[in-house]
Formats: structure tokens, C-alpha cells, sequence
């Protein structure tokens, strides 16, 4: 039976038939695949062979995350390494934040069947794309592969850091990642969009988070 769960930060799994879930699931005519995209602080998990998986990524990271002996995997996307404290447990209970997005993500995904020991880890992002000084590209660049080491989960593939923004295609089914380097022109539009998450998480922030943009 197969099956796909959405969250954004702060909701509960959204299943394939609310307006959140439909809104962001297309029909790609010239791949014939349905496409699903993720936000900032977003997560999504399928067995469905027929769907991808697609995100934009400038100084966030996504990781695609899959067990191949059972088809079902998974896409987050996040924007801060860690909350302030700096607990992996994360103590602010959101994925915007890479330690909680990413244990969100592989628990959904064992909780689905997968097994830890099976997981197939691919990851992206962490373009230093904006002006800040903060280089929260590297800083997430740096975090996705010292949590890794860390939990002692293996990375198959990565594509970190740089200066442009990414553009990703991942298929849980098979396990394949198309990654497409935006142009500089591209650019202002996703730094466009982190602005705009930025500005609205930090409308519920409680205060002392990182600064991402100066």
C-alpha cells in the first residue's frame, strides 16, 4: 500500500487529500512523474515509484533520504544548523532547524518501515548565495555532515557549498538525484524566498536565533 506524508513546521502529517498537500503536487508531462516540492521547514516521505521530489536550495540543505530494499523515502529542507542551544534534540521543536529536521525525517521514515541500517543518505545546499557575513551556507554544509558522522549514518553523495543556488529532483523509488546549478541571475529570487521565510519564522521566534541576513 502505498502512501506519502507532508509537515510543515508546527503541523501535524498532512495526508493526500488537504489543500496543503495538493497544492504543491504536480504532473510533469515531459518526465510523465508527479512532482511534489518542499519549502523551508518542510519535510515529505513516499513510497509512490511515480513521484519526485523537488526543492530549491540556496543557503538551506535538503537531505534525500531512502531505504532501497522497501522503495520508501523522503526529501526535508532546512535553514539553520541548530537552535541555540545547540541540542541535536533540538529545543525548539521545528524543522526549520537541521536537528530536528532531521530526526523528524528519519523517524517518519522507520516508523514507515524503513531500517536505519538501509538508509541511503544523499545531500545538497549550503550555497553561500547572500551577501551575510554570517555564511550560513557553510555553517549548514558543515552541520549535515557532522551529524552524519555523529549518528554514524553513512552519506552515499554530496553536493555542498559553493556560491550558486541548487536546484534538486529526487526520486525515493530508485534513488536518483538531478541537480541543476541556478545561474547568478537566478539568484535574487531565492535569496528572495529565504528572506521571506526568515521574516515569518522570526515573527514566532521567542528571540536569540542566529541572524542569517544582515
Amino acid at each position: 500500500m502505498s502512501f506519502a506524508t507532508m509537515a510543515r513546521p508546527g503541523d501535524a502529517a498532512a495526508d493526500a487529500g488537504n489543500a496543503a498537500f495538493a497544492s504543491r503536487k504536480f504532473f510533469d508531462t515531459a518526465s510523465q512523474t508527479w512532482m511534489v516540492k518542499v519549502f523551508p521547514g518542510e519535510y515529505y516521505v513516499t513510497s509512490k515509484p511515480d513521484e519526485v521530489i523537488v526543492t530549491i536550495l540556496g543557503s538551506c540543505v535538503a537531505a534525500c533520504i531512502r531505504d532501497p530494499r522497501v522503495g520508501i523515502g523522503g526529501m526535508n529542507h532546512f535553514m539553520l544548523p541548530h537552535s541555540k542551544a545547540g541540542n541535536w534534540a533540538g529545543d525548539m521543536q521545528s524543522t526549520r532547524f537541521g536537528n530536528f529536521a532531521m530526526e523528524k525525517l528519519i523517524n517518519e521514515l522507520l516508523k514507515a518501515g524503513c531500517s536505519r541500517s538501509s538508509l541511503e543518505i544523499k545531500v545538497f545546499g549550503g550555497g553561500n548565495v547572500t551577501d551575510t557575513q554570517n555564511a550560513i551556507g557553510t555553517d549548514n554544509s558543515d552541520f549535515i555532515l557532522r551529524y552524519l558522522e555523529a549518528e554514524g549514518l553513512r552519506c552515499a553523495a554530496q553536493d555542498l557549498r559553493g556560491n550558486l543556488p541548487r536546484r534538486i529532483q529526487y526520486s525515493p523509488s530508485t534513488g536518483k538525484v538531478i541537480r541543476r546549478l541556478l545561474g547568478s541571475g537566478e539568484s535574487p529570487a531565492v535569496v528572495r524566498e529565504e528572506k521571506e521565510y526568515v521574516s515569518r519564522i522570526s515573527k514566532k521566534q521567542t528571540g536569540g536565533e542566529i541572524t542569517l541576513f544582515d
